[in-house]
């Protein structure tokens, strides 16, 4: 496709991303200089600019490195972002599925992430039993090592357990913008079960390590996050949605447009992530999203379409299709919109990246990394 004159390069954009990470974690980062910190699942979309973002940090702040140690199972390969930083001395990768036993060597860490997971409804539908696995069997692995190095003399300074928005399910409309005091509305037998009440689970453990065992563990709540390191064959919707422009096809929505959502970009909620975890309140759930606006899938398939006219020069439109898969709207939420005011009081968080910046910035990074995504 023909680039728009205005097309920032992809690296430039990436550098900017991690450089507003790093300026609002600055006290965060500074926190976790000279500590060892693990990230699960640090080879899908969220672990790609957790890793960075932190590499960044050490690269531009070289008096204040925090070391990185990746946990993947890496089921489709090792990404090759991640492998071209494979070299780098404050970045170990060590391929380990989390829903096996920890292994003996782990040795210890100051903060932990817990990341890894099955986040797409596509993949979690197919592998049900494994997204559970690592949502409640992985977690308790390392909740129970987090108690093994205090009993040593060497507790952990922070835990961070990847939970979900889709735990409060179909909200009742009193409950839209979502506080995290709401215990949700979520089907224990439906097809989308097996993340969702993994997940609340998971947070259920989280709480009673905080409260019985003195962990500093916290969770936090994305709300619709997305950006670059999305796979575009995720089964999201704005990749779908990047997938037919860069195909040179029409759009497709795979519902009626109606259910609304608000989107996050990936520095904003990755922002919240660090601070959930250096500055959150042991046994508390925090929402990480934005907050405004809240649109239709059919008003984020507009916006996405004017970015790839803007950008590429995009000809297509927007049409109604309909999944082959046959649970693929099942028990999907109508509305979904947090309230952030927790995040904002406690951590500082403040979410900065429009809706229409984003779709603009996400779809740079597919222009470039149409093939190395699929892979």
């Amino acid at each position: 496709m023909k680039k728009h004159r205005n097309l920032i390069g992809l690296r430039d954009l990436l550098v900017e991303d991690f450089e507003a990470m790093c300026v609002d974690l600055t006290s965060e980062f500074q926190e976790m200089a000279g500590s060892r910190l693990l990230i699960t699942g640090g080879g899908g979309f969220l672990g790609y600019y957790l890793v960075q973002a932190v590499l960044h940090w050490n690269d531009t702040r070289p008096n204040s490195k925090i070391d990185v140690v990746v946990y993947d199972n890496y089921v489709r390969g090792v990404p090759d972002w991640l492998e071209a930083l494979r070299d780098r001395p404050d970045l170990e990768l060590r391929r380990h599925d989390m829903i096996e036993p920890l292994p003996a060597d782990i040795g210890h860490f100051d903060y932990v992430i817990h990341a890894a997971g099955i986040a797409s409804p596509m993949f979690y539908r197919a592998q049900p039993l494994k997204c559970i696995d690592a949502n409640i069997n992985g977690l308790r692995n390392l909740l129970d090592y987090a108690v093994a190095e205090r009993d040593s003399g060497r507790p952990l300074k922070g835990f961070l357990f990847y939970s979900s928005s889709e735990i409060y399910g179909d909200p009742v409309a009193a409950a839209i913008p979502t506080p995290e005091t709401y215990r949700g509305s979520v089907s224990c037998t439906g097809p989308r079960a097996c993340y969702d009440e993994s997940k609340r689970f998971g947070e259920t453990l989280c709480v009673v390590y905080a409260k019985h065992e003195g962990l500093p563990v916290t969770m936090a709540r994305p709300f619709n996050n997305y950006g670059p390191g999305l796979k575009i064959n995720d089964g999201r919707v704005i990749p779908d949605f990047a997938s037919d422009i860069f195909a040179g096809r029409d759009i497709v929505m795979l519902s009626d447009g109606k259910p609304k959502r608000t989107f996050c970009y990936a520095t904003d909620a990755v922002t919240g992530y660090f601070k959930v975890l250096v500055r959150g309140r042991p046994g508390e759930a925090y929402n990480i999203g934005i907050d405004t606006p809240e649109i239709s899938v059919a008003e984020l398939a507009q916006l996405t379409v004017k970015a790839a006219q803007d950008l590429c020069g995009y000809s297509g439109k927007v049409v109604l299709g309909e999944s082959s898969e046959k649970d693929y709207l099942v028990d999907n939420p109508n509305r979904r919109c947090p309230v952030i005011d927790k995040a904002r009081s406690e951590l500082g968080y403040e979410p900065k990246v429009s809706i229409e910046d984003g779709i603009y910035r996400s779809l740079i990074w597919y222009n470039h990394n149409q093939i190395a995504a699929v892979g």
